[in-house]
Formats: C-alpha cells, structure tokens, sequence
C-alpha cells in the first residue's frame, strides 16, 4: 500500500514536470511575435523585436515619452495615438484616459504592447529628447528624508530645458532589483547652467529609485537620464503668481525663481511652501534671500504639524486660508503647484473658489 502511494506521487509529479516543461514552451512559442513594423507619424519606419511594451520599445530606439511611474500604468503621462495594432483598449488604461481621449485612440505607451505592426503618432517635440550621462557631482542633505544631487554632464554635452520640467532617472541593479528603472525627477537648477543639472529627492519608503538615490549613490558615479519632459513651465506674462508646493516639489519652483532672478521680472509672486513641521523646512535662507531680489515676492512656509517645543512663530495649518491675503486681482493671477494629486486637487479647488480661471492653474503633480 505505502509502495502505490509513492509510485502515485512520483506519477503525479512526472506530470506536473511535463505540464511545466509544455507551458514553458508554450510561452516563449506564444511571445515569439518576429520583427514587426513601427510607423511614426506616417513617415517614419523602425523595424522592431515585437512582444516588449510600446513604451520600452520606443525607449530602444532612443525615443523617449514621458512616464513618471517608469512604465508602471500609474501615472498616465505615457500617452500617444495608437492608429493601428494596438489592441483592444485595457482595463489599467481606462481609469487614466478621458472619454474623449479614449475615442481618440489614445492609449498607454507602457500598456500596449507590440505584438503586430503598429502606427502610433506622436509630437514633434518628443525627437527633442534625448539620453544623457553624467557623473555624481554633489550631494547635499537638505532634511532627513531629503537630497539635493548634482548631474555634471560628459564633457561636451549640454542639456537646454525651461525651468519647471523634468527628466528621468535611471538606476542601476542593487540588492534584490535585478532590473534598471526609471522615475521622474524636476529639475531644480536654472536653465542657465547647461553642462549640470541638480535634483532634488525625497526618499520615499520602499521606493526603488529613492532608496538607490539615498542609500547607494555616490559622488562620482556615473548616472544615466532621459529628458528634458513636462510642459510644467513658467508662462512668459506679466500675470501675477502662486507658487504652491512642499517637500521635494520645491525643486521646479527653485529653478523658476532662480531664472527670473536671472533675466528679471516686476510681477507680484508668492511662494507658499507645505510642511509638517520645522524638521520639515530646508532651503529657508536660501528662499527669504528671494525677497530681497524681487521688489514683489513673498516666501510663506506653513506647517500643519508643529511640536510645542518647536517654537514656531509662522503660520500653521494648510496652506488654502491663506490665499485671500496674497491674490489681489484673480483674473490676472496664474498659479504653479507641484505635490501629491491629493494636494493638486484641494488646492485647484480652493484657487478656484478664490475666483482664479482653471486653465491658468498649473500644475506638476506626483502621482
């Protein structure tokens, strides 16, 4: 009896070996799509491996569309026409896409995937970007949580971008990431400076590239970026402004500031600066200095968690109430926010009800 008992486990798991071995097959059989065609705009052809993601695919051939998640179906940044052969719409795309968009045939980059020839268009703008290598210049700690990391680009390259956007990160494998990723970063320095970059990270708990950034980076390693990405940029107006952001977010608002005290301006600015508590705060000086380069600006740190031992004489709570105070003429005021789509929502809201005009609300937004 126990003698049949084991021939019948050892059958089984014959089998279960063969199963395995057949779906194995199967599955580089089935993944197995050839070279296929890849038009662009009509008027381009690449000759591609099929069966990776239209965005990865893209990224072989040094095309570079934004993806702030790094190919995650999280952020939506990934957009682009997908005439033909992409496939039937996915559910992961459908929270992320308008209606309109979705009639438009509009879909993921990092969702679709290329399976069969394909026609896709995308904007000019996006032949722009291109891939940069850098070495680790500087890093400076601005918090506990928080870096400030300088790109010294190879020599001969430069990087020409408008103060607000961003570029992507790429990291290198570390303990248990076997892969590179990439994540979306602001760019924190002035567009006049065009042989380095600085960035500003926060570490982000459990974050793959953060924690690289923050635990394994280096001065003088070599690091890799794609960009300059974002139309999170400074209008050319004479617009009254609201810069509103806290943490990490206040890297595109530095480098807005950094290049108007460069080519000048008279308009009437506030900067209202987020935090939890003093801890919280980097860069103070830094941003009061501002004030004494621009006849009409304001820095305004608010903290929603101050301690008693803090001794905190600034303005606490959220940030909202105290707009009333800085917006003198709503139709001529146009605000930059950069945080959390939580914060981008409630504050949209909030410059909304103040009266501001919705498309004259930018915005930069994490997620």
């Amino acid at each position: 009896m126990f003698q049949r008992i084991l021939s019948d486990i050892a059958l089984m798991s014959a089998i279960g070996v063969v199963l395995a071995a057949i779906m194995v097959i199967a599955q580089r059989w089935l993944s197995n799509y050839g070279e296929v065609n890849l038009n662009i705009n009509g008027k381009r052809d690449l000759t591609v491996k099929g069966g990776n993601s239209l965005l990865a695919t893209l990224s072989d051939n040094q095309i570079f569309i934004p993806s702030a998640c790094g190919g995650r179906g999280s952020c939506g940044a990934c957009k682009c026409k997908v005439i033909e052969g992409g496939g039937p719409l996915l559910p992961t795309e459908k929270p992320l896409l308008s209606k309109a968009e979705q009639a438009g045939s509009i879909r993921l980059g990092c969702q679709v995937k290329v399976k069969s020839d394909i026609k896709i268009e995308l904007p000019e703008a996006i032949f722009n970007i291109r891939r940069f290598h850098s070495v680790i210049e500087e890093i400076i700690d601005y918090t506990y949580d928080i870096k400030g990391i300088t790109f010294k680009l190879q020599q001969g390259e430069t990087i020409d971008f408008k103060a607000g956007q961003y570029v992507q990160l790429e990291t290198e494998p570390y303990e248990k990431v076997k892969q590179k990723v990439m994540r979306a970063y602001s760019i924190s320095s002035k567009p006049q400076i065009n042989d380095r970059i600085q960035l500003i990270i926060r570490l982000v708990p459990e974050g793959i590239c953060s924690t690289w950034v923050h635990k394994y980076l280096k001065v003088g390693d070599k690091v890799n970026f794609t960009g300059p990405y974002g139309d999170f940029y400074l209008r050319d107006t004479d617009a009254d402004i609201l810069f509103v952001a806290g943490g990490s977010g206040k890297a595109p608002i530095k480098s807005m500031l950094e290049h108007l005290r460069e080519i000048g301006t008279n308009r009437k600015m506030t900067y209202f600066f987020g935090a939890r508590t003093t801890k919280d705060l980097y860069l103070t000086d830094e941003f009061r200095a501002f004030e004494d380069v621009f006849e009409q600006f304001e820095y305004v740190p608010v903290l929603s968690h101050t301690l008693p031992e803090e001794n905190w004489n600034g303005k606490t709570g959220f940030v909202m109430p105290y707009f009333k105070d800085a917006i003198r003429d709503p139709k001529n005021t146009e605000a930059y926010l950069c945080g959390s789509p939580g914060m981008i929502n409630a504050v949209t809201k909030s410059l909304i009800e103040y009266g501001l005009s919705e498309d004259k609300i930018y915005y930069d937004s994490f997620g």
